[in-house]
C-alpha cells in the first residue's frame, strides 16, 4: 500500500477550505453575474461531493471505513443537490434571495456561510481520510470496518436520517404538485409526524457519520493529536444543529408561514388599525386551522399528533425544542405583517 499523501497538512483542513473558498467563490460570481440564483444550493451541495472524493483519493489508503464513509457523504450531497437543482428548475427562483439578490454584500455573506456550513460539516469525513488518521503513519493495526459498534451504529443512523430527509423532500414535492388547497399545510407521511421532517433527518444523519467516523478514535488505533482532531469533528453534528434550529432552517420557515396563514384570515384592508387579538374576526378558518395544527404537530422530533397534542406546553417549548422565537405573536408580529402588507398595496 503506497504511502498516504499530504497535502499542505496532515488533517485536510487547510486543502479542503481552499477548495470549498475556490468552489464557492466560482458559484458566487456566476450567481451574481447573471442575478439568478438556480446554482445557489447545487453548489452546496456539490462542494460535500467533491471534498469527500477528492480526500478519499488523494489519501492512497482505502480503508473500508473511508470508503463508506466518503460514498455516504457522496450519495447524500448528490441526492441533496439534484433534488434542490431540480426543485429551483421547476419552481424558477428561490424566493428566499428576494430581498439579497441585488445587493451585493448582503448575497455574498450567503456564501461565505455556504463556505463555513460546507467545510465544518465535512469535518468527520475529511478528517478519516487524512494521512494523520491512516494506521501507516503510526505503526499500528487499522481496524476494519465492523470491528467497532460505532460503525455498524453510524452506519444505520446515518441510513435512517438519509431515508427521511429523502422521503420527506419526495413527499412534500407531490403534496405541492398536487395543488392543494389554499390555506392547507402539508401533513401527508413524514409531514403527518413533524413540522420539519427533512432537517430531523439531515441532522441525525450528520450524527450517524460522525459516529462511523469515529471508530479509529474508539479503538485507540491512531495517533492521541489524531484522535483530539476526530473528537473536535463533532463540530459537524453540532453545527449542523445550531444552523438549523438558530439561523437557516427553523427561524426563516416557521414565523413566515404562519404570516402566510395570518394573512390569509385578516385581509390588511379590512382590518383596523388599533386592532387587537381579541378585536380580531377573521374571514375564515385558514389561520384557527393553522393553530390548530401548530398545537398537535411536532416542530422536530417525529411524534404522533395524539400523544404530542395533550403535552404540556413547557415540555414542547423546551424539551421538543418549539422555543419561544418560532411562535408568531398575533399583536406583535400580526400587527408588523398587515403593516407591510398595506405599505406593498400602497
Amino acid at each position: 500500500m503506497a504511502p498516504p499523501y499530504t497535502i499542505i497538512d496532515p488533517y485536510n483542513l487547510t486543502i479542503t477550505l481552499l477548495i470549498t473558498i475556490a468552489w464557492q467563490i466560482t458559484g458566487f460570481a456566476i450567481a451574481w453575474t447573471l442575478q439568478f440564483d438556480k446554482i445557489t444550493d447545487f453548489t452546496g451541495g456539490s462542494n460535500f461531493f467533491i471534498l469527500a472524493l477528492i480526500t478519499l483519493t488523494t489519501g492512497s489508503t482505502y480503508h473500508d471505513r473511508s470508503i463508506v464513509a466518503s460514498v455516504c457523504i457522496m450519495v447524500w450531497a448528490a441526492r441533496l443537490a439534484g433534488f434542490l437543482l431540480f426543485r429551483v428548475l421547476k419552481t424558477g427562483s428561490d424566493t428566499r434571495f428576494d430581498e439579497m439578490r441585488s445587493h451585493f454584500w448582503q448575497f455574498a455573506g450567503f456564501w461565505v456561510g455556504q463556505i463555513l456550513w460546507v467545510w465544518v460539516v465535512s469535518l468527520p469525513t475529511v478528517i478519516l481520510n487524512s494521512p494523520a488518521v491512516n494506521a501507516s503513519n503510526t505503526g499500528r493495526v487499522y481496524p476494519p470496518f465492523g470491528s467497532n459498534a460505532l460503525d455498524i451504529v453510524g452506519l444505520v443512523i446515518f441510513a435512517i436520517g438519509f431515508f427521511w430527509e429523502t422521503l420527506a423532500d419526495i413527499q412534500k414535492y407531490r403534496f405541492k404538485s398536487s395543488k392543494p388547497p389554499k390555506g392547507q399545510p402539508c401533513t401527508k407521511g413524514l409531514w403527518y409526524l413533524s413540522r420539519h421532517p427533512p432537517y430531523f433527518g439531515e441532522i441525525i444523519l450528520h450524527w450517524g457519520i460522525w459516529l462511523l467516523c469515529l471508530a479509529p478514535t474508539a479503538d485507540k488505533a491512531i495517533s492521541s493529536s489524531a484522535q483530539r482532531a476526530q473528537w473536535a469533528s463533532i463540530t459537524a453534528p453540532l453545527f449542523t444543529m445550531v444552523l438549523l434550529l438558530f439561523l437557516s432552517g427553523l427561524p426563516p420557515a416557521e414565523k413566515p408561514t404562519a404570516k402566510k396563514y395570518f394573512l390569509m384570515s385578516h385581509p390588511p384592508e379590512r382590518v383596523a388599525a388599533s386592532f387587537t387579538p381579541d378585536t380580531l374576526v377573521p374571514e375564515n378558518d385558514v389561520w384557527s386551522n393553522y393553530k390548530r395544527y401548530l398545537s398537535r404537530t411536532s416542530i422536530l422530533i417525529p411524534i404522533p399528533p395524539p400523544l404530542y397534542r395533550p403535552l404540556p406546553e413547557w415540555v414542547k417549548r423546551t424539551i421538543l425544542l418549539d422555543l419561544p422565537m418560532y411562535r408568531f405573536d398575533e399583536e406583535k408580529d400580526g400587527r408588523k405583517a398587515l403593516e407591510e402588507a398595506k405599505r406593498q398595496d400602497a
